[in-house]
């Protein structure tokens, strides 16, 4: 009677992730919504029942899905359900929040690297290559625009081209983004979701408790130091920096706002005012240049330490 329930739970399942695939494949208005609860059953089954039986339910995906949506479907089963034992497992081992975080973001990029390579090797298709082709396209059009009406095409224009060139040298650091940003939005809603089911991941700890590793400053500093030098374009060391470098300014950023949600804590602030300031980094440069200097100051003299809440 348990094997049957536990079959029947992951037929279920794997139903309903075939169902939220195809709408995501043929239904495009519902991809942005159902992409970030596609590895939520694979996550919810491997929980529950641990890997042997997530991994059964994740050769089942990814066989209907090849089936029913040919080449198109196959992406989805594998991101998402690599993704989801992943973390399903870790879970149910009772893991730390950003421990699962780390594995499932690495199952994501590694996912993702596959899916990379096989679009070139098999497709012949190079996907940074065609969104820099789109990109170039687009220029072209808003060139043509501006002739039309007697300008000249401007300054932004030829940076905008720039960038697209520059494109092509961060395949890696997109990748990374990509399934790091993936992990934490489907791992935010795995957890409201799995309180439900009476199921209790450990939650992460509030914002302001956030720390990265103080070497993390280290790797900083030299690779700031190198993104001065100049390399030539397209080289390793090249491709290295350029690649790094953004990472390493965010995981900056993103310790220097810890500080200011800890001091608005401490202090009694209203969260209101860390959160719009958070948000106003993501369209404000001067704002997250404040808020990696912060965080190269906390992280070499542990800033936060230092803040005392106020004495009534």
């Amino acid at each position: 009677m348990q094997k049957t329930k536990v079959l029947t739970e992951g037929a279920v399942l794997t139903g309903i992730f075939i169902v939220m695939m195809l709408l995501s494949v043929f239904v495009p208005f519902f991809l942005m919504a159902l992409m970030w609860f596609l590895p939520l059953p694979f996550i919810i089954y491997t929980a529950r029942h641990d890997v042997k039986p997530g991994i059964t339910m994740l050769a089942a995906a990814v066989l209907l899905s090849s089936i029913i949506g040919g080449f198109i479907g196959l992406p989805y089963a594998l991101l998402a359900g690599v993704g989801g034992v992943t973390a399903g497992a870790l879970i149910r081992r009772n893991k730390d929040a950003f421990f699962v975080l780390a594995g499932s973001s690495i199952a994501y990029i590694v996912v993702l690297v596959v899916l990379y390579a096989a679009s070139i090797l098999i497709l012949n298709i190079d996907p940074i290559a065609a969104i820099q082709d789109v990109m170039r396209q687009s220029v072209k059009q808003a060139e043509a625009m501006l002739s039309s009406i007697g300008q000249e095409p401007s300054q932004n224009l030829e940076a905008f081209n720039e960038m697209i060139k520059q494109i092509g040298y961060l395949g890696p650091l997109l990748i990374v983004f990509t399934g790091i940003f993936y992990a934490v939005i489907t791992q935010l809603i795995t957890h409201a979701v799995l309180r439900r089911l009476q199921i209790n991941p450990k939650p992460f700890p509030p914002f302001r408790q956030w720390n990265f590793p103080r070497s993390l400053l280290w790797y900083y500093l030299i690779v700031s130091i190198a993104f001065f030098i100049e390399f030539e374009e397209g080289s390793a060391p090249f491709i290295i920096v350029w690649n790094v470098f953004p990472l390493l300014e965010t995981a900056m950023a993103l310790q220097g706002f810890t500080v200011v949600f800890y001091y608005c804590y401490v202090k009694s602030i209203s969260k209101a005012f860390p959160i719009i300031l958070l948000i106003s980094g993501l369209f404000l440069p001067f704002v997250l240049l404040l808020a990696r200097i912060l965080g190269i100051i906390d992280l070499g003299f542990q800033l936060k330490k230092r803040l005392k809440p106020d004495v009534k």
